[in-house]
């Protein structure tokens, strides 16, 4: 299937590795520019390398890369220094460290906000004009499962998620829906990321059980008995760019082998 973004400028967001590296590949793939952005340089420029030598990148597609954290006002002058507009924006925070909510402090609540819900807010309020006026525009929040299915230990990460949730429900249903923009957010469930072997790191260690057996037992709970891959996510990241979803917005698309078990 042609998805009909080849030419099309894409920002996107921790794109160093693991899911947003998924979603940069995939738009690549498909010709589309990428501009990609995440805090380590070093990470960062293996990416752009791997993602221009990739075989399957169409010669004409273009891979941009700044090494910034995209939220602060900082790192995200330093993004639109280089290039302003964008037909799609993916956007992708590390999320917040896991705890016992009557740990956190002030700070760490407005920091799991400002990272997970006005960052992202801030990227669709610099480019969301700008794509109406083209008629055409693709924003994909990778947000998490536990919008839908909380976890009690990422409090952090339900709150400042949800938050984002709530803000895109309504933004989604604006006027830049006749204007050819669509806002949606994709949940990811457990991925074989980085992220998800720390998780599950810290668990063994906590436990004393090797790693792989508490790899094992996550797979379990998942009806698809194998976690995700960031290629797989990417494909689906791409779909949701693609002008063939022009007419879902405001959509929670939750990818996670089946592991939340609600009807709707």
């Amino acid at each position: 299937m042609d998805l009909g973004i080849a030419g099309k400028w894409a920002l996107v967001c921790g794109a160093s590795k693991g899911l947003g590296l998924g979603c940069a590949q995939a738009l690549v793939r498909e010709g589309a520019n990428v501009l990609i952005v995440a805090r380590g340089a070093e990470a960062l420029q293996t990416a752009a390398t791997n993602l221009i030598a990739d075989s399957a990148r169409p010669a004409g597609a273009e891979v941009l890369f700044v090494a910034a954290d995209i939220t602060t006002t900082a790192g995200r002058a330093a993004v639109f220094a280089v290039r302003r507009d964008f037909d799609i924006v993916v956007t992708n925070a590390g999320g917040p460290p896991p705890g016992d909510f009557r740990d956190w402090d002030r700070d760490a609540w407005i920091k799991a906000v400002d990272a997970n819900m006005l960052t992202p807010i801030e990227l669709i309020k610099a480019t969301v004009d700008g794509m109406a006026a083209r008629g055409f525009g693709r924003i994909v929040n990778i947000t998490s499962s536990a919008v839908k299915a909380p976890i009690d230990i990422l409090g952090l990460s339900n709150g400042a998620r949800s938050g984002l949730t709530g803000f895109v429900a309504g933004v989604a249903r604006s006027k830049l829906a006749a204007q050819g923009v669509t806002i949606n957010n994709l949940l990811p469930g457990a991925f074989d990321t980085d992220r998800l072997k720390g998780t599950m790191k810290g668990a063994a260690e906590k436990t004393g059980q090797p790693l792989e057996a508490v790899l094992d037992a996550r797979r379990k709970t998942i009806p698809a008995q194998r976690f995700g891959s960031p290629e797989e996510f990417g494909a689906i990241c791409a779909f949701l760019c693609s002008v063939h979803a022009g007419y879902m917005t405001g959509q929670n698309v939750l990818a996670d082998g089946g592991a939340f078990s609600g009807t709707y």
